[in-house]
């Protein structure tokens, strides 16, 4: 783990990075909850010095099949671009587990699947379903986002989520900013909270191996207290962990990062940038993932078959 000794003296600080972090493997686009249009992203993460991204978009692909397509411009100078995706997965209302969610990322994947592109069509599907609802329960709550929601661009937004929700809601004078309608409206128990429709962990798991990829548990910072679950979800097909989260203080960047080597599972991290909350650049300075991280997932997945990296050189 590349960190400054200070940083053990007080467990519960920020992890600050010591420079800028070659790596982030957990990013979002229009094509699903974030801001930035696909091109604009791999721009702004080279610029700030990124060298292996992963664009992880709920559901989708889209990105990079975008970014990697023939007719498409060229990807920053040494930027290297690994296909990835995140489903949310349904626990069964674990009350436990954050919302009953578990995030699965997949890093590695075929990006042209079908079997795996059914999944997630109808991953999407489920997520329009819920977005009509939600809508719905905001118009009955005496705060209609439609007219905003009118002129979303559903031909960019492949995957819809709650952030965009939250997003219509700012427009329309119902919240000051995304983290505002989260806590009064749209989390789990609150009054616009529409429950998910989707798969589970076991499926999605399986499908991104089937896939050709890794799949990965992401931001579960619970990890140490919930190592059997992790066991569970190992025997099923779990391959790595996300143990560098932008997030994370370092005493959970220790506490996942053990498990994660108790295990034998792949380390992983990101700064779930979507936008929201400040631009790439100032998102960016607040991640650290070491290159080794990169490296190993590279290795890991080339062990399993040729890794469809795509890169700026």
């Amino acid at each position: 783990m590349s960190t400054r000794p200070d940083r053990h003296e007080d467990p519960a600080r920020p992890v600050v990075p010591d420079g800028p972090a070659p790596v982030d493997l957990h990013t979002h686009t229009l094509r699903s909850d974030g801001t930035l249009d696909p091109g604009d992203l791999v721009v702004q993460a080279a610029a700030a010095g990124v060298h292996l991204l992963a664009i992880t978009d709920h559901d989708n692909l889209a990105a990079y099949r975008e970014l990697t397509a023939t007719a498409a411009p060229a990807l920053p100078a040494g930027l290297d671009l690994l296909p990835g995706v995140e489903i949310n997965c349904l626990t069964g209302g674990a009350r436990e587990v954050f919302e009953g969610e578990l995030h699965i990322l997949g890093f590695g994947i075929r990006p042209y699947d079908e079997a795996f592109e059914t999944l997630l069509a109808g991953q999407r599907q489920g997520r329009r379903v819920r977005f009509e609802r939600t809508l719905g329960v905001l118009r009955n709550l005496g705060m209609p986002v439609d007219a905003a929601a009118e002129r979303l661009d559903l031909g960019v937004i492949e995957s819809l989520g709650r952030p965009t929700v939250a997003r219509l809601m700012i427009e329309s004078g119902y919240a000051t900013s995304v983290e505002d309608a989260f806590e009064r409206w749209l989390s789990r128990s609150r009054p616009a909270y529409v429950p998910r429709e989707g798969v589970g962990p076991v499926r999605a798991i399986n499908a991104i191996r089937a896939a050709g990829g890794l799949p990965v548990l992401a931001h579960f910072g619970e990890a140490e207290n919930h190592e059997s679950t992790i066991r569970d979800l190992q025997a099923i097909g779990l391959g790595g962990l996300e143990v560098f989260y932008r997030t994370f203080d370092q005493a959970h960047v220790d506490s996942v990062g053990r498990v994660a080597d108790e295990l034998g599972l792949v380390k992983t991290g990101g700064s779930d940038f979507h936008g929201d909350t400040g631009t790439y650049a100032e998102v960016h300075a607040t991640t650290w993932v070491p290159a080794v991280v990169g490296e190993r997932l590279l290795n890991a997945l080339a062990r399993r078959t040729e890794p469809a990296v795509a890169n700026g050189d």
